[in-house]
């Protein structure tokens, strides 16, 4: 079973320095570029742990600045850097709590009163993390020259948030507890949230390489996992424990309640509270170094880099394979949680699953961070397609197994768990292989620009089947009431039919029929199309990736 789809989680978990040095130095090279140039330096979120893959002393002179001990904090914290690095942590961690609720515990709460087609709609809601590439330029180009390239986006981007958290806790848990949900309004909400956090994920990215110094640059890596894993974590496992009151009254509370100790209006409110006090830190206690790079960064010029990129004569075959290479898995992990959820496992369960699943993708992102350093990085990013696809099969069979008494057993859940890891495993083998094989191939001149698109299409790879799979499975599904006769694919029908004193009768379960179609496709991509293109791409020389002329770089728009 898939692991219900978030922006990626960081597969390293801050292991930098512990990677046997690796011959991909194209990524170390990336990171002075993106020192001096201010275009194109974020990550998408997927891309978490990326950088933390090459944190290696390729160089001399690294070597001999590494050479010089500085002095540390708790035995790890460079005392030069050690403030920087804690707000760092706490800007990413502001990233992860949206990210959180967004891609973890709305689709689980809204899914008890929403149909499969009403989750597809609000699946667009994460879009902007994955399109954040088209008006990325904009945020590098465009700033007040006496507040910092960037804080004046970090700035209103964050107060705004809180302001939204803030309007959004006044209603939410009525809104929530009502017996309608306008799927549009909380796509659109969300949406905006989500377009709001993809911004300050840009700017703080970008931040990040210029508020450490030289000899702490690794530790931007490790500031962007801790914090959005954490940020994550409390917004997804953790609030969905306090906010379930079952949970609250088997393992925190003496005497039972029938309500839970958090609820969501509360939660929103204490984040928007932390959104200001930080905001109001940044603002008034950090101050920003200019940088040279403030004056040769333009709109157009990064966007014509991107178009140069695009033109490359491999590049549309890569392009393809990363926008169609997940199609096979979509249906699982966007599907297969949801399913459990519908058949009667409890929210907080899965949420268990993610957290033990968690430390697994730490150990998971070392491994894999060494197989994929050879001559073939994406080698084993096939072999995990491999098991992917596997599992996107046998997530069917996890559904189809669940006990028709709805009593969920020690031995059901451990499958559960089991599935989740695994899948988890060949997730992260794939993402670090990719990252890997993006190191090895962008142009080292414009290597900013270069990997930030490369992540977005495979990001957006992920992201664009989602909504016509959840449309799928809801078009598929065939049920009737058993007193009416009418429909009851819908949860509006399904009250409907028990409101009628009748029973929901499944005739046709469009899981299974899209479950199938997604892996029967996939196969036919795969030796059709993924596996030839792969292997071809990982054999050409890394001269016919770069991009054949200079790219101009003109002035930003300082005011």
């Amino acid at each position: 079973m898939g692991r219900n789809h978030h922006p990626k989680r960081g597969g390293n978990g801050g292991r930098q320095g512990s990677l046997p040095e690796s011959p991909v130095l194209a990524e170390k090279l990336m990171l002075h570029e993106r020192k001096r140039s201010a275009s194109g330096q974020h990550t998408p979120i997927e891309a978490i742990t990326a950088p933390l893959l090459n944190n290696h002393d390729g160089k001399q002179a690294d070597r001999a600045h590494a050479d010089v001990e500085q002095p540390h904090i708790l035995g790890f914290l460079p005392k030069n850097d050690a403030g920087n690095i804690v707000l760092l942590t706490f800007l990413y961690l502001l990233q992860g709590v949206p990210v959180g609720l967004a891609f973890g515990t709305l689709p689980f709460l809204l899914k008890q009163r929403l149909s499969f087609s009403d989750m597809a709609v609000f699946s667009l809601a994460g879009y902007p993390y994955s399109l954040k590439l088209l008006w990325s330029p904009i945020v590098d180009s465009i700033f007040f020259k006496s507040i910092g390239r960037r804080k004046s986006w970090i700035i209103p981007i964050q107060l705004i948030t809180g302001l939204l958290f803030y309007i959004l806790s006044q209603s939410i848990d009525d809104v929530l507890s009502g017996h309608s949900v306008n799927i549009y309004w909380w796509t659109t909400i969300w949406f905006l949230v989500i377009f709001l956090c993809a911004t300050q994920d840009i700017a703080v990215d970008g931040w990040a390489l210029t508020l450490l110094s030289k000899e702490n640059m690794q530790f931007a890596s490790t500031c962007q996992t801790v914090g959005i894993n954490c940020g994550y974590f409390l917004s997804f496992t953790v609030f969905l424990a306090f906010n379930s009151a079952e949970f609250c009254n088997k393992y925190i509370r003496s005497v039972a309640q029938s309500e839970p100790i958090l609820t969501l209006g509360p939660y929103l409110a204490l984040w928007s509270t932390l959104y200001v006090a930080i905001t109001f830190w940044v603002t008034f206690f950090k101050r920003e170094k200019r940088e040279a790079a403030d004056e040769h960064v333009t709109i157009a010029s990064t966007y014509k880099t991107i178009h140069g990129i695009i033109k490359l004569p491999h590049m549309i075959k890569f392009i393809l394979v990363l926008l169609f290479a997940k199609i096979a898995f979509i249906c699982n992990e966007a599907v297969t949680a949801l399913k459990l959820l519908e058949l009667g496992i409890q929210k907080e369960d899965l949420a268990l699953a993610v957290l033990v699943d968690f430390p697994f993708q730490i150990l998971f992102g070392y491994f894999a961070a060494q197989w994929s350093s050879g001559k073939r990085p994406l080698r084993p990013w096939l072999y995990a397609f491999y098991g992917r696809l596997a599992f996107s099969l046998f997530g069917m069979v996890v559904v189809s197994m669940f006990p028709a008494d709805g009593n969920v057993t020690m031995s059901y859940f451990a499958v559960v768990i089991l599935t989740t890891v695994l899948s988890s495993f060949m997730s992260t083998v794939q993402f670090v292989s990719l990252g890997a094989f993006f190191s090895h191939v962008a142009d080292p001149v414009i290597g900013g620009t270069y990997m930030t698109l490369l992540n977005t299409l495979s990001n957006f790879g992920g992201t664009w089947p989602r909504y016509f799979v959840l449309e799928a499975v809801e078009y598929l599904t065939v049920a009737t009431c058993s007193t009416t006769g009418e429909s009851c694919t819908s949860e509006a029908g399904k009250t409907t039919c028990a409101n009628a004193d009748g029973t929901c009768v499944l005739m046709r379960d469009g899981y299974y029929w899209v479950g199938s179609a997604s892996f029967l496709l996939g196969l036919v991509l795969l030796f059709n199309l993924i596996r030839p293109q792969v292997r071809f791409l990982e054999s050409l020389p890394s001269s016919v990736w770069k991009v054949p002329r200079a790219v101009a770089t003109g002035g930003g728009t300082a005011h």
